[in-house]
Order: structure tokens, then C-alpha cells, then sequence
């Protein structure tokens, strides 16, 4: 899962394009992003299905509603806010909440997440999937923070079921410069690496 924090309407369609030339299937605009509402609206035509658009950073149900409205198709979100989390089991909406502790990943997974978005991750690093997954071995798990193209695969071997990157490929430097080709190398490394796991 990519993630998109502050693009511009200009910068986004050629970033898309490299995204899902690199084989990426599913990313999220952030709602801090200025004009998210309607990036994500934009995003869905020019994925045009090619690419699931969703939010990222949904941390109220404003922010939610917004969100669904421009036709978001999942919600992420950087720690657990239970009325968010309800409201999307309740209209069928994949969410994935923020955990990083034994009990909030325990919390977020019993609330209804479709997967736990472990954040962040690189400060425990993949052997902290290990242990986890000792306990909660029935608990999916998205790491986020940190995850490379060099890491990923101990991320994967230590029990991570996904993972999410954001800065790190979609630099903001290359996007500035309009070295989309930067971008889409990237993003297939990290693809490339998660299907060398399967």
C-alpha cells in the first residue's frame, strides 16, 4: 500500500501513473493533505480501477464522511479511534487503525480492523512481528514505517501480512523534479519483493 502526503493536483496523476506501472494495487491520500477530498476524487478517475483509492489519517468521523464521499474505498489511520473503526464495520468499509502495543493491537483487531497497521514499525522492527504473532497468530498485520525493498522479506518471514510505504518512494524531491521514473523503479523493487515471499 503506497501513501500519498501532500501532492499537489498537478503532481498527481504522473504520480499514479508510476505507481501503478510499477505494479502497486492499493493507495491512500491522506486527509491532511490539502484538498484531499477532491485528490481522492481525481484519483479514482485516473486509476480508473487499476489502483484502489482510499484515506489515509481518518482520525474523526467528519474526516471519515468526507472521505467516503469522494469515494474512498478503505480507511487507514495511524492509531485507533473507535468511532471511526465502528462506522466503517458498520457500512462495510475495510479499516485499517494504527497499534503498536500488544493491547492496542489486540483492541483495533477486536474493534473490527480489517488488518492492524503496525506504526511504527521500524523502531521495533520485524522481529517485534515475531512475538506478536506469537499471542495473535490469527491477526493480520500491516507494517508501516521503515519498510524497504532490502527489509521486506524479514518483515514477511517475521509475520507481517503487508506493508505500506510512503516517503521513502514517494519522495517528494523526485516529484518536484518530475523523476517519476525514480518513483515507479521503486515502487517495483518493493513489489518485486513482496512477491519473491509468495
Amino acid at each position: 500500500m503506497g501513501i500519498l502526503r501532500g501532492i499537489t493536483t498537478a503532481q498527481l496523476a504522473p504520480t499514479l501513473e508510476s505507481a501503478i506501472s510499477g505494479g502497486l494495487e492499493a493507495l491512500e491520500i491522506t486527509m491532511n493533505t490539502p484538498g484531499a477530498a477532491e485528490l481522492i476524487a481525481r484519483a479514482r478517475a485516473i486509476a480508473g480501477g487499476e489502483l484502489a483509492i482510499g484515506a489515509g489519517t481518518v482520525l474523526s468521523r467528519e474526516s471519515l464522511d468526507t472521505a467516503l464521499a469522494a469515494g474512498a474505498s478503505f480507511i487507514v489511520m495511524p492509531t485507533l479511534v473507535p468511532d471511526v473503526v465502528r462506522e466503517c464495520v458498520r457500512r462495510d468499509v475495510p479499516v485499517f487503525p494504527g497499534a503498536l502495543t500488544p493491547q492496542e493491537i489486540h483492541t483495533a483487531w477486536q474493534a473490527g480492523a480489517a488488518m492492524v497497521k503496525v506504526f511504527p514499525s521500524k523502531f521495533f522492527g520485524p522481529e517485534y512481528f515475531r512475538e506478536v504473532k506469537g499471542p495473535f497468530d490469527d491477526v493480520l498485520l500491516l507494517a508501516c514505517g521503515g519498510v524497504s525493498a532490502a527489509n521486506l522479506a524479514e518483515f514477511a518471514t517475521c509475520g507481517a501480512d503487508a506493508y505500506a510505504f510512503g516517503g521513502s518512494v514517494f519522495n517528494v524531491a523526485w516529484i518536484e523534479a518530475g523523476e517519476f521514473e525514480k518513483v515507479e523503479k521503486s515502487v517495483r523493487a518493493l513489489v518485486d519483493a513482496h512477491a519473491a515471499t509468495l
